[in-house]
């Protein structure tokens, strides 16, 4: 009896799927410490894409083309403009790298740092994809063009962010909103004391697991929402950092060689020092620090290190972008690690005989397994719930409290029954740190998720006839995959014929306009005249209010018990110009403008706006999260923080001038330590 055997032949065309580059978990300071050497340089697997070059031309050295690592989202342009040089390009499709994953890090090796950035920000990409269900877009880029008698804004598909591994001999690194760039700098070392850093050795920001994640979150953060850069109130900018802050810290969960070793040297107890909680160690260090830059659970001095304790005062009395950022940074981490103790419970009762208490010793190999996985477990899961929560929020305007309104909105629209109390540890966590929301009474689950809306008021056929529109952009849109071509998609379908035609000629007549109104908290005055009374830009052309359907997304998301979420989400915005005065400390409006005019003393551009998500699986808007435009509350509380943001600060401009000079990023990462105290 003969056996014929069967194999499949891969063929040579086909693609890996996975990259795997060797980088570091931290930054290169850990590497020269005999408690973190072993467990400081590791391997990220990256989702494989094919790799082209971007050409470019070294004038200086005899014009000489350099090719560059260009991908489906970032193209690597190594120059430094302080010594006029290309440094070398990395090939990261040569099999001899690709054999030996990589580079071995090195802080000598410019085609290192190059590697370096690639492997952090796709690995932090495609974190942001896994939890929001789509592919990201950058935020587009915006020029204006005269025409017909009118200015128009017209938008363009930003394909790649470029960056720039080497861009500054200064200690900063920042995302670049109008060049749609990332920029790293390098600088030399000035640490409190010489035995934490060698004075005068150069520290370059690129190769910081912390800072890339940093800086790339603000760029995938702005192609989201473009608006909450904008200085309304303390929490936006805040709220940039602290989000940035808060991706960067929970990839370190992803790290298994660092949980591990972080898990036996705190006994398991990760609400001790540890680094897993600290952010951008090396900076902090070189620029006088005795720390990190920043802690997310406690801080350390000359005296040694402290667990930063929660205040029901904190939020109310703590200004500057990065420590009122850290209070959210701090209740997020504290939600986990709640959340994490709670869920150990029984393997560390197993582990003690009932007792709880650990005997002295090492921790058993066994029990530091158990314990890492479990971690990195639930971090995953409060990353992917932190980032999901931003398709809940309003698209401007953002506070802290929205923003857990958000959290316990979309855990529960995709997880309805929390069996292991994670939306309670996230309560809890801000609630103690004087985080609650604007207009409620309560601060429970149920109060605090978005309700679902019941309808639109439109009647069942026009209600109908719009979900079925809905249907349509999600059968286009389900099966393309390249970029380009979901923006083009999604920009028809807002355009001309599409949405907004539907919204003005459908929506905006009648009783419906009113209920529109209600549901979206945009103003639809009738005339003209009625328009200018309320400082907002009339059409002509189409008869109504302007207004603007400024995003449309589809997301497909996967609960944890294979549940499917089909939503398409749409963002509304308006704007009007508003004059505010202070008579007797009482805030009035005294008088409305045309926003597209330079705004008069007292006078500024106040926006309001809506996100629409829509129940594809149940045909029904799901929930409508408004920031009203009449709003009297934010108009008083915008005008008196931007008339008074820059009291008690002595600086050569102040901040929109030194904002619109070096971009709002950069200006807060250069020059915020001067609006701490703000």
């Amino acid at each position: 009896m003969s056996v014929r055997l069967s194999f499949k032949v891969r063929k040579s065309s086909e693609n890996p799927s996975t990259r795997k580059l060797r980088g570091y978990a931290f930054d290169p300071s850990l590497s020269i410490q005999m408690d973190t050497v072993g467990l400081n340089t590791i391997i990220y697997e990256i989702e494989w894409e094919d790799l082209a070059t971007s050409k470019h031309f070294d004038i200086k050295n005899n014009t000489r083309e350099i090719s560059y690592p260009l991908g489906e989202y970032i193209e690597i342009i190594d120059y430094d403009p302080a010594s006029e040089l290309f440094y070398p390009p990395i090939d990261l499709n040569d099999p001899l790298i690709l054999a030996e994953n990589g580079l071995n890090p090195d802080v000598s090796n410019p085609q290192f740092h190059q590697q370096m950035v690639y492997a952090i920000i796709m690995t932090t990409i495609k974190n942001f994809e896994k939890a929001l269900g789509r592919k990201i877009q950058w935020s587009e880029r915006l020029y204006r063009v005269k025409g017909n008698n009118r200015v128009r804004t017209e938008s363009e598909f930003v394909g790649r962010l470029r960056v720039y591994p080497h861009a500054l001999r200064q200690p900063n690194a920042y995302y670049d909103s109008i060049k749609k760039s990332l920029l790293f700098g390098y600088f030399p070392a000035t640490p409190a004391n010489a035995s934490l850093q060698l004075p005068g050795s150069i520290v370059f920001t690129c190769l910081s697991h912390d800072i890339i994640a940093h800086e790339t979150t603000h760029a995938i953060l702005d192609g989201l929402h473009s608006r909450y850069i904008e200085p309304t109130h303390p929490d936006t900018r805040a709220f940039h950092e602290a989000f940035a802050d808060l991706v960067a810290l929970f990839q370190h969960f992803t790290f298994p060689e660092v949980l591990e070793h972080q898990i036996a040297k705190t006994r398991g107890d990760l609400s001790s020092e540890n680094l897993l909680g600290q952010l951008a160690q090396e900076f902090g260090q070189a620029v006088g620090h005795y720390g990190s830059l920043r802690d997310a659970i406690g801080q350390k001095d000359k005296d040694g290190w402290r667990l930063q304790e929660a205040t029901p005062e904190q939020y109310a009395n703590t200004f500057g972008f990065h420590k009122r950022g850290s209070i959210l940074v701090s209740a997020v981490f504290e939600a986990f690690v709640n959340i994490y103790h709670a869920q150990t419970r029984r393997i560390m009762r197993i582990a003690t005989g009932g007792s709880g208490v650990l005997s002295d010793g090492e921790l058993h190999p066994d029990l530091v397994h158990d314990l890492s996985k479990k971690a990195s477990q639930i971090a995953g899961h409060v990353l992917r719930i932190c980032i999901r929560a931003l398709d809940f929020c309003p698209p401007l305007d953002i506070t802290f409290g929205d923003y857990l309104r958000a959290i316990i909105t979309a855990d529960r629209d995709l997880v309805p029954k929390d069996d292991r109390n994670y939306r309670v540890a996230f309560i809890e966590a801000f609630q103690k740190r004087g985080i609650f929301p604007s207009g409620l009474k309560s601060m429970s689950e149920e109060v605090l998720a978005y309700e679902d809306y019941p309808d639109m008021g439109a009647g069942d056929s026009l209600e109908a006839m719009f979900v079925d529109l809905l249907k349509s952009f999600q059968q286009e849109l389900s099966y393309v995959t390249d970029r380009r071509d979901i923006y083009k998609l999604s920009k028809k379908f807002i355009g001309s014929g599409g949405l907004y035609s539907t919204i003005t000629r459908k929506f905006l007549q009648g009783e419906t306009k009113d209920r529109f109104s209600e549901l979206t908290g945009i103003l639809f005055p009738d005339t003209l005249t009625d328009a200018k009374k309320l400082g907002i830009k009339f059409s002509s052309r189409y008869n109504h209010a302007v207004y603007a359907v400024d995003k449309i997304w589809l997301a497909n998301r996967v609960s944890p018990m294979g549940k499917v979420a089909n939503h398409v989400i749409i963002t509304l915005q308006q704007r009007r110009g508003v004059i505010g005065q202070i008579v007797n400390d009482q805030f009035k409006i005294k008088d409305f403008f045309n926003p597209d005019e330079e705004p008069p003393a007292n006078g500024f551009v106040f926006r309001g706006g809506c996100t629409l998500i829509f129940d594809l699986n149940h045909r029904k808007l799901k929930y409508a999260i408004k920031k009203a435009i009449d709003d009297k509350d934010r108009i008083e509380q915008q005008f008196r923080y931007q008339t008074t943001k820059g009291v008690g600060v002595s600086t050569y401009f102040d901040e929109d001038a030194l904002s619109s000079f070096c971009g709002p990023f950069a200006f807060m990462h250069s020059f915020s330590d001067q609006h701490e105290n703000l």
